[in-house]
């Protein structure tokens, strides 16, 4: 696939090499020439403006920019037809969720880029050490990444973006609520690891007490 990256932080630097690796052709974009020509040098990438990022990723284009700038950044540039990867995270100071009351980051990202641009949350719930691992396996089993997005076409690409990672993609849902929850639990998990310093992973109980899995479950308060 042929993958533009914007940005030319941590997230950029962690999946852009992860993408190489598995033989994408990446090309890292950023305002900052410099920085993106050294990710592209670390990583045997090619670099260049954010305009070239977005034009070089006919397959997929992650924005890996702080979120505001980010919506910033996608009214200016032409996304017609790109499938948008969003791991951006609305979370301030506080661990506030800066987009509570409001659509989510990801909409907000869909509505800057146009009708014809196909965003997919995804990537967002892990810091981006973990993107570092190859793979990103724990007690031996593939770190899951929930995906939510509203185009078939780009979750297809984007569910084997992740298994180019060596990451088992889920299904998170439409746009317009599995955005939603993935920005609030990016959030949560963000204060208990970082603001309490805890095991964020021990509030989720193994699979087999997690109750009733079926579509047409009903569960009742004594569920």
């Amino acid at each position: 696939m042929r993958i533009g990256i914007l940005g030319t932080g941590g997230m950029a630097d962690a999946l852009g090499a992860q993408w190489l690796r598995s033989g994408h052709e990446v090309l890292f974009g950023g305002r900052d020439l410099a920085r993106a020509e050294a990710l592209a040098r670390r990583w045997s990438g090619d670099h260049g403006t954010l305009l070239q990022a977005a034009d070089f990723g006919t397959d997929a284009v992650l924005m890996a920019l702080p979120w505001q700038a980010a919506v910033e950044v996608a009214r200016q540039l032409p996304l017609t037809g790109r499938v948008l990867i969003d791991c951006t995270n609305p979370v301030g100071a506080g661990f506030r969720l800066l987009t509570a009351g409001t659509p989510s980051a990801a909409e907000q990202l869909a509505t800057a880029a146009g009708p014809e641009a196909h965003v997919v949350k995804s990537f967002n719930l892990c810091h981006e050490d973990v993107w570092r691992l190859t793979p990103p396996v724990f007690d031996g089993r593939p770190l899951g990444v929930p995906l939510s997005g509203d185009n078939d076409e780009a979750l297809a690409v984007v569910r084997q973006l992740v298994r180019d990672v060596g990451c088992e993609p889920f299904a998170a849902g439409e746009l317009a609520q599995g955005a939603t929850l993935l920005e609030a639990t990016a959030a949560l998990l963000i204060r208990l690891w970082v603001g309490e310093g805890v095991d964020a992973q021990s509030i989720a109980p193994p699979g087999e007490f997690a109750g009733p899995r079926a579509p047409a479950a009903v569960l009742t308060p004594s569920s």
